[in-house]
């Protein structure tokens, strides 16, 4: 029989989401952040494939892609709430890893299987930092699949997409947790 890992299954089952807009400084140092996403890139390579790049936003990154998220919500004719909410990540964030879905030609691995990958690595990047006792939510938003704003903002080119945003930083206190699924509603189990 393997060898269970009771820490690991229990770091998991006690995991909850947060809300990003709730966290506070700090937020790791480069040297932290370095850690987390060595532990977070061990994983999901995809056969050495690495269909994948990130960007570490702080600082005065924030304030410019909330800027460039409402200027982006005027050229579409969005109204106040479509504003709000492409600004609001931006307006509140403290450090962000973006995931950038970066698909390479391969006869082997399907360009589905590659942005799998990139998903893959936005949940090891949340579990990472987690396990390193910072708060951690993957977001995205319309500015994020909208290609204009990912061109501009990250630097996507043609066949990139951002595939998660995680925000890293000090979280609140524990709340009130969320309902969670109701697994006998949404297993099959198959015999044959």
């Amino acid at each position: 029989m393997p060898a269970r890992n009771d820490a690991a299954l229990a770091f998991l089952n006690a995991r909850r989401s947060r809300p990003a807009k709730l966290f506070t400084l700090p937020v790791p140092t480069r040297p932290e952040l370095e850690e987390i996403l060595a532990a977070a890139t061990r994983v999901p390579d995809h056969g050495k494939l690495e269909p994948w790049r990130l960007l570490v936003l702080q600082g005065e990154a924030f304030p410019r892609l909330a800027q460039l998220a409402e200027a982006r919500a005027r050229e579409l004719g969005g109204d106040a709430e479509k504003i709000a909410k492409g600004r609001g990540q931006y307006d509140l964030g403290k450090l962000a890893v973006v995931v950038i879905a970066v698909p390479k030609p391969s006869p082997k691995i399907p360009a589905v299987e590659q942005l799998l990958s990139a998903g893959a690595l936005c949940l090891g990047i949340v579990n990472a930092a987690e396990a390193a006792g910072w708060g951690a939510c993957w977001l995205t938003g319309w500015p994020a699949h909208d290609p204009d704003f990912a061109a501009r903002a990250f630097g996507c080119t043609e066949g990139e997409s951002v595939a998660g945003i995680v925000h890293i930083a000090t979280p609140p206190a524990d709340g009130p947790d969320r309902p969670r699924p109701d697994l006998s509603r949404l297993v099959t189990w198959v015999d044959a």
